[in-house]
């Protein structure tokens, strides 16, 4: 009778780029809570402000991880932990990375430019880059993938059309924009042999 040894339970940090971002919303929103909100408006949140502030460019990158509530919170990381290990492991931990900082930098500008009295946060953007970057991931290389087409499609179309019949709190172009550079740096991923730097 061999006598095997009963496995030991792990945990794995199977996706590090977007546990630790998740992890850093999380702290950004406790952060939020323990000043009333006034770390959410100092770092994480972007607005026009002057460009002589070195706080404006934190938040260019910040806004990402500040968030109206937890409820807000949640429902960006639910889709952020499901697509996001999928990415990582196709495209590895670095190009994550840089696709996340090249969305919150490109919707940080585009809102301090078009929205000047608007406070956006929320990972949002990151969101609709990941869906738009998901159904890119599954098509041969070389082809564009069927299932991209109907997604952008769909996509586009619904927030387009919420711009023009809903009022509200939320940027459908910061959405839009998030999904664009979601789109355009998967087309460049697919590449074969280029990344932004050395996968993991």
């Amino acid at each position: 009778m061999c006598n095997m040894k009963p496995r030991r339970f792990r945990l794995s940090y199977n996706a590090p780029a977007v546990l630790t971002f998740a992890l850093l919303c999380v702290g950004a929103q406790l952060l939020s809570l323990l000043t009333a909100g006034a770390s959410t408006h100092a770092m994480f949140s972007v607005y026009r402000a002057s460009l002589l502030d070195p706080l404006t460019y934190l938040r260019l990158f910040g806004h990402v991880l500040g968030h109206a509530d937890w409820s807000h919170l949640i429902n960006n990381l639910m889709f952020i932990l499901i697509l996001g290990p999928m990415i990582e492991e196709k495209y590895g931990t670095s190009n994550t990375v840089f696709i996340m900082l090249a969305t919150a930098l490109v919707t940080g500008i585009v809102s301090m430019v078009f929205f000047p009295h608007v406070r956006l946060l929320g990972a949002s953007g990151i969101v609709f880059a990941f869906i738009l970057l998901a159904s890119i991931t599954g098509g041969a290389d070389g082809g564009v993938p069927l299932t991209f087409i109907l997604v952008a499609l769909l996509y586009l179309g619904q927030q387009l059309w919420t711009g023009l019949t809903v009022r509200d709190n939320i940027s459908q172009l910061t959405h839009i924009v998030g999904g664009l550079v979601g789109a355009g740096l998967g087309f460049v991923l697919k590449r074969e042999g280029w990344s932004f730097r050395s996968r993991r």
